[in-house]
């Protein structure tokens, strides 16, 4: 990790050695008081319609001839006021790097990071900020000033085809990795948002699904990853859902942005719209939407004209608009990018530089799932290699959506889609890292073949006639479109059976944007979750194969043995909606009235038992639990000691039994010896060499040793008993005991 904090020191000239602020709950930093004065001593000074011109947004491919700025082509722009010194703010997707889906701006690319999956499975903080230094880097470099990234939506159904984007299913791990991404990427004196808030958390009629649970299961899993992740990175603004959240559209919900947010929270930053968003003028204002983005993929320009007429006539409080304003301002200050102009031409930022911090992002998340008679890393003895499919020989599959970057080196396969929400903005895409290259580069002295698996028969025959088989499973997942079920497209699943059936050493490597069902399991050897690798995939895939690097990754998502285990089986909606209808409720691009579509329920059963601790609760085993990982070496947990009372310290140590040297992550588990499941309340990446034992001390999260209680309101930890365990996984219960905590109370 020091060499790649040493790589973007050079490569952004901007320091990682800053330390996070930590939040402070009870009242707000100095800092943040002075930017806050700052913001409204200038919005004193603004008449009417500049403070209306500051609180919405245009969407660059809509908006020709709508500003005399430069409007790049992009997810936003809004203009400045000169006279005051306000920037001209112009915003770009997302958390995987600067996005260019289908290559609106032609010819530019960026650095393409692995998904977000693959950072979180990395548990590793620095992890997430190195990558969020460098795509901010390069966003800063490229014009932009704000970027949408964030993304901290957690994992509730494997089938959501935007599960790539987020950071897994416990709020925890999902909200210390974004906090530490934001601060990465704020690092660059840009802002970076939050998103998508609150409870996102399906594709299928994402623009009118009314997604319903109680205040506190709400406030113990998804409310708290955005609490956590808000509290470590201090985005300059959050971004609110399409959805409705018990009843009121997240963009106009006075409960999740005035009560919960801005009072209970303090946060002091903007709330920005997400894209097609709006649904309102006076409503939205005063339940706390701040500025309305992507106007133009709205059904009316809600915060143009209509707020200010609202304003006039006293519907809408001239207060609030100041406030609005004020908001935007101080957000843009915290994050240094109001005094900090971008470029006045774009800059070529240190590709080269930018794509080792890729590729080490994707080494750290590529997870070992199996590796049966130690058939990894690749054996000397085999002199005879085949690779299978997935097109192996020209890339590595990336997600689609907003998120889509153009990767430096371009795209070998681009496929335009010709139905589906996501069709008017996404492409299925390949990274131009090809495995095949990267595997036959590091191992010169062997035969590497390649067969793209479409002829069953001469695939097995090649498979049989190697030492070993190596296959390439994809699965495409977008924005717009939830996946139709778990399995492998295609007919992989039975490509796979038939490559192991022909050579018994045989791995299987998954491209996939989240779990998939594996009834080919029991036969294969060895499984490999890259995930979507990044534009460095086909490099780190060869390291983790060959043993040059040792794979550490982590799942941060549970993998389901039967699409029947999760809570859902499948989208809510997906089977009453028609293709067109779908279509048009998760496309803000549809054309707006084209459709009047009813909002449907989605009933969040589990509440907060979200992930690992669903299957703990209904006693289910999963195919591989949350936190599965395995390496090249082996490690044990020794000297287990507890100290209770007011926190819960972890203290143990933790020993490299193996020959090489490897990274652990150890993982805390604790819940009240109820009966209840059992939480993640702490963790940590360590590395170590062979023999080595280190002895770590980890605290607990007070707030997951909690439940929150809306009749306090806030959170109480229970006095009494709770189980402690020491875990290499969510279903590890190898290494427990117990501990007596206090009676606790805290402020929401």
């Amino acid at each position: 990790m020091k060499n790649l904090c040493a790589l973007l020191l050079s490569a952004s000239a901007l320091s990682l050695a800053a330390p996070i602020a930590a939040f402070a709950q009870e009242s707000a930093p100095a800092a943040d008081q002075d930017a806050r004065a700052r913001a409204d001593s200038i919005v004193a000074q603004m008449t009417l319609d500049e403070k209306i011109a500051l609180v919405h947004g245009l969407f660059p491919p809509f908006a020709k001839g709508k500003t005399a700025e430069d409007l790049i082509p992009s997810a936003g722009h809004i203009d400045g006021i000169k006279r005051l010194g306000v920037p001209v703010v112009r915003e770009t997707d997302a958390s995987l790097g600067v996005a260019n889906q289908v290559e609106q701006r032609a010819g530019d690319v960026a650095t393409a990071l692995p998904s977000s999956l693959a950072t979180a499975a990395s548990f590793d903080p620095e992890i997430a900020r190195a990558g969020g230094v460098m795509i901010g880097a390069e966003a800063r470099a490229k014009r932009f000033n704000v970027m949408l990234a964030g993304g901290v939506n957690l994992t509730r159904d494997p089938w959501n085809g935007r599960n790539f984007e987020y950071l897994g299913e416990d709020p925890l791990l999902a909200g210390t990795l974004a906090g530490a991404q934001i601060a990465g990427i704020q690092s660059n004196k840009i802002v970076s948002t939050i998103k998508h808030y609150a409870l996102n958390a399906q594709e299928t009629g994402r623009m009118v699904l009314d997604a319903r649970i109680g205040e506190a299961d709400l406030r113990m899993s998804d409310l708290l990853a955005f609490q956590i992740a808000i509290e470590k990175g201090k985005p300059g603004s959050v971004m609110c859902a399409y959805n409705k959240v018990n009843g009121d559209w997240a963009c106009e919900n006075d409960f999740l942005l005035n009560q919960v947010l801005k009072r209970d929270w303090g946060y002091r930053g903007w709330v920005m719209s997400d894209w097609g968003g709006v649904h309102s003028t006076a409503k939205a204002a005063k339940a706390g939407l701040d500025q309305q983005s992507g106007q133009e993929l709205d059904k009316a320009m809600f915060f143009s004209a209509p707020l200010k007429a609202a304003v006039q006539s006293g519907d809408v409080p001239m207060q609030r608009l100041d406030d609005m304003v004020a908001r935007y301002l101080t957000g843009l200050i915290e994050t240094g990018a109001y005094d900090a102009p971008v470029p006045g031409k774009a800059e070529t930022p240190p590709y080269a530089q930018h794509a080792e911090v890729a590729q080490r992002v994707a080494e750290a998340g590529i997870v070992l799932l199996k590796n049966e008679r130690n058939l990894l890393p690749l054996a000397r003895t085999a002199r005879r290699i085949v690779l299978i499919g997935g097109a192996a020989d020209l890339g590595v599959l990336s997600g689609g959506g907003s998120s889509q970057v153009r990767g430096v080196g371009g795209a070998p396969i681009e496929i335009p889609l010709s139905r589906g929400g996501s069709a008017s903005f996404a492409r299925i895409t390949y990274h131009a890292s090809s495995p095949l290259a990267a595997l036959r580069k590091a191992l010169p002295g062997v035969q590497i073949s390649f067969v793209d698996g479409r002829n069953m028969t001469a695939t097995a025959a090649a498979a049989r006639n190697a030492d070993l088989a190596i296959v390439f499973a994809t699965q495409w997942t977008t924005e717009a479109d939830d996946v139709a079920d778990l399995r492998l497209p295609d007919h992989q699943d039975a490509l796979i059976a038939a490559v192991a059936a022909a050579q018994p050493n045989t791995v299987a490597v998954l491209e996939t944007g989240g779990p998939v069902l594996m009834p080919w399991v029991a036969q294969v050897p060895a499984v490999i979750q890259a995930w979507y690798p990044g534009q460095r995939g086909g490099e780190a895939l060869a390291n983790i194969l060959t043993g040059k690097v040792n794979p550490s990754g982590r799942l941060p998502i549970t993998f389901p043995a039967t699409a029947a285990q999760p809570p859902r089986p499948h989208p809510v909606g997906k089977d009453t909606l028609s293709s067109l209808e779908a279509e048009a409720a998760s496309n803000p691009a549809a054309a707006p009235g084209q459709y009047e579509l009813r909002s449907f329920p989605v009933e969040y059963q589990e509440g907060a038992d979200v992930g690992y601790r669903w299957y703990e609760k209904k006693g289910q085993k999963p195919l591989f639990a949350f936190g599965h990982g395995l390496s090249y070496t082996s490690f044990g947990y020794a000297n287990l000691q507890v100290t209770g009372g007011k926190t819960l310290s972890v203290s143990f140590d933790v020993t490299n039994t193996g020959s090489r040297a490897g990274a652990d992550v150890p993982q805390v588990y604790v819940a009240r010896d109820n009966g209840t499941p059992m939480r993640l309340a702490a963790f940590q990446r360590v590395e170590l060499k062979p023999g080595e034992t280190r002895r770590l001390t980890l605290n607990a999260e007070p707030r997951i040793l909690a439940d929150y209680e809306t009749s306090l309101p806030g959170w109480r930890i229970v006095g009494g008993t709770y189980r402690v365990a020491v875990a290499h996984d969510a279903a590890d219960r190898g290494l427990v005991t117990t501990t007596t905590l206090d009676e606790a109370t805290m402020k929401p």
